[in-house]
C-alpha cells in the first residue's frame, strides 16, 4: 500500500483510478484549494485514461506548480492519516522526508499524525483510510 509517497507492506490496498495515495490526494487538494485553485479532480480527472494508475507524487509536484505559478509559497502543511492498520508510527518520518522532497520543503515544515478509529466505523473496522491536510500558503515575496 502507498501511503504519503511510502510502500507501506499491507495485506490489502487502496482504490482508485491513479495510484490511489489518500495522503498526496489530500495534500494535493490542500494545497489547491489554500490558492483558491480547482481541485485535483479537475487537473487529474478519472475519465483521462492518461492518469490511470498516475505516480500522486507526479500530480502533487504538478499541483504545487501551479499554486507557485499563482504567486504562493508553501509555508507548511499539517496532516493526518487515519487507519486503524496498517499502522504507521514506524513510517511517519519517511512519509514526512518523502512529503518535504517532493514539495522542496524542510521536513520540518511538513507534520504527519496517524490516528486509528479505536474500532468504530469504517476507519475503525479497517473498511476505510482517510487523510486530512491544512497547508499554510503565503504570497511569494510577503513574510
Amino acid at each position: 500500500m502507498r501511503i504519503g509517497g511510502i510502500d507501506v507492506p499491507h495485506d490489502r490496498h487502496l482504490a482508485g483510478h491513479s495510484d490511489a495515495d489518500v495522503l498526496l490526494h489530500a495534500v494535493t487538494d490542500a494545497l489547491l484549494g489554500a490558492a483558491a485553485l480547482a481541485d485535483i479532480g479537475h487537473m487529474f480527472p478519472n475519465t483521462d485514461p492518461a492518469n490511470r494508475g498516475r505516480d500522486s507524487a507526479e500530480m502533487l509536484s504538478n499541483a504545487a506548480a501551479k499554486v507557485v505559478d499563482a504567486g504562493f509559497r508553501i509555508v507548511n502543511l499539517d496532516c493526518v492519516i487515519h487507519a486503524e492498520r496498517p499502522k504507521l508510527a514506524d513510517y511517519i518520518d519517511a512519509i514526512r522526508h518523502r512529503l518535504a522532497g517532493i514539495l522542496r520543503l524542510n521536513p520540518n515544515a511538513v507534520g504527519v499524525k496517524a490516528k486509528t478509529g479505536e474500532g468504530v466505523g469504517p476507519i475503525g473496522t479497517g473498511e476505510l483510510i482517510a487523510a486530512r491536510c491544512v497547508a499554510l500558503l503565503e504570497r511569494a515575496g510577503e513574510k
